[in-house]
């Protein structure tokens, strides 16, 4: 039995902000500062999120145009071909790419989060040796950290196989607590913020012995370093088969973009108004210091408060989205058909398992070298798969403004929509060559994908028979 309680407009917001917002954050002030000048770093943000406005605006203009889409990118790559079998490879090849890489996020976000436990908990960092796996010691703190992040994944997984619904209420009280978090932020930090410290809005930055970036050089490094905060812009679009509406989808997405722009963009700011240049530079915590300058010593245990909601929020949403993905794509016949299975609070429970089990691997990491190795070649690897959707959706929405499908039915302006879809393309594309900026990366995306195309002749007997026709 499915559920049948749908989410609206709030519930799909608190997973694109949510999504959007994870402990990135917390570090990234330092990390522009240290490659551009307020102004640099500003003009990174407002020219990041303009091109990820094209894409949600893209997401949005799909949603409405293809309702019956309901498993996001992967089915615009499957309706992109006319070929069927063709477009069946590329609808798999694309949920393939984007689970695995979902193993890993999810992994990297518990992780994270175990590491802010450590403010609370530092036996979590006891260096004692316990015993030892292949040659390799264990620590006290790794053997317990490998527990508290197992805790953390399948303690998850039980809030979401015992009501999804009841999960994304969760969601949206984290996401709640975590914007009003960083309103409090942002009031506390104006108090002691300091103008002059913006005296020079610009300035050369110095990035290397012999090199000294311009206005051009700052802007593009940050750009780089903004555009991580934008994966899960694509969350409403990817749970549209449980939305209300199909326009709440759209609206979700872009207002969940606005709210995490404006978030990111004033606490880069404020950050930069109450530490000095020289001192944001050298933060390894800056967020730290901005709440030391206001609170004293209590500001590092306010820090991993909100830390720590932030990144259970942040688990919350992409083990959801991680299980949605082949879920929707087993219910569209682009998945074995055992990943369709709910449970009767209509949570997708083969997909979280599977999923869960996945990413469960992955978190030995913490304790052996093995299978650390392995996830960082798989985090490297997986780097396109988050990436090539953005592209994927792009090119779909400028096929239908070329044939003008659906323009018929759903009046619109294909100029204006393609103007849209032509900028979305150009940006993605953008996109794709600064996340992978080196070959090897490159490279390895692409193994990734093309280890699903040569799985999908082996699994596409298990697919469901009632393929949803594009």
């Amino acid at each position: 039995m499915e559920q049948t309680k749908k989410w609206g407009f709030w519930l799909l917001t608190a997973f694109v902000v949510g999504n959007m917002v994870g402990s990135g954050i917390f570090s990234l002030p330092s990390t522009l500062a240290k490659i551009a000048s307020p102004f640099g770093a500003t003009s990174a943000w407002l020219l990041t999120g303009a091109g990820v406005l094209m894409i949600a605006l893209v997401f949005g203009h799909l949603s409405i145009r293809k309702p019956e889409l309901t498993a996001g990118p992967q089915s615009y790559a499957r309706a992109l071909f006319s070929d069927r079998k063709k477009g069946n490879a590329a609808g798999f090849t694309m949920v393939w790419g984007y689970w695995v890489a979902s193993w890993i996020s999810n992994v990297a976000i518990i992780t994270s989060l175990a590491g802010y436990l450590t403010s609370f908990f530092p036996i979590l960092t006891d260096k004692r040796e316990m015993f030892s796996i292949g040659g390799q010691a264990v620590t006290l703190g790794q053997l317990l950290t490998f527990a508290v992040c197992t805790v953390l994944l399948w303690g998850t997984h039980t809030i979401l196989v015992s009501s999804i619904n009841g999960a994304s209420k969760l969601n949206f009280v984290t996401t709640f607590s975590k914007v009003l978090g960083f309103i409090f932020f942002i009031i506390a930090g104006l108090f002691v913020f300091q103008t002059s410290f913006f005296d020079h809005f610009y300035f050369p930055v110095q990035t290397g012995p012999h090199t000294v970036e311009g206005i051009g050089g700052q802007i593009h490094n940050a750009a780089i370093s903004t555009l991580w905060a934008f994966v899960g812009i694509e969350s409403a679009v990817i749970l549209s088969g449980r939305a209300r509406s199909q326009r709440d989808v759209k609206r979700a997405t872009i207002t969940g973009l606005l709210i995490a722009l404006s978030i990111y963009i004033i606490v880069t700011l404020i950050t930069m108004g109450v530490l000095p240049h020289d001192k944001l530079v050298g933060s390894e915590k800056p967020f730290v210091d901005v709440l030391y300058a206001i609170v004293g010593n209590a500001g590092s245990i306010i820090m991993a408060i909100l830390a720590i909601l932030c990144l259970f929020g942040t688990m919350l949403g992409w083990i959801l989205l991680g299980s949605e993905v082949p879920y929707q794509a087993a219910k569209s016949g682009d998945f074995p058909a055992a990943f369709a299975k709910t449970n009767k609070q209509g949570s997708p429970v083969v997909s979280l398992i599977v999923t869960n089990v996945m990413s469960q691997i992955f978190i030995f990491s913490v304790i052996s070298r093995t299978i650390s190795d392995a996830f960082t070649f798989l985090t490297t690897a997986a780097t396109l798969a988050y990436l090539i959707p953005y592209l994927v959706s792009a090119f779909y929405s400028l096929k239908l403004v070329w044939t003008g499908e659906t323009y018929d039915e759903i009046k619109g302006s294909r100029v204006r929509d393609g103007f849209i879809a032509i900028l979305a393309c150009i940006y993605s594309f953008y996109v794709i060559i600064t996340g992978t900026a080196d070959l090897t990366t490159f490279i390895l995306g692409i193994g990734l994908f093309f280890v699903g195309l040569l799985l999908y002749p082996f699994v596409s007997k298990k697919f469901a028979n009632n393929r949803q026709s594009v």
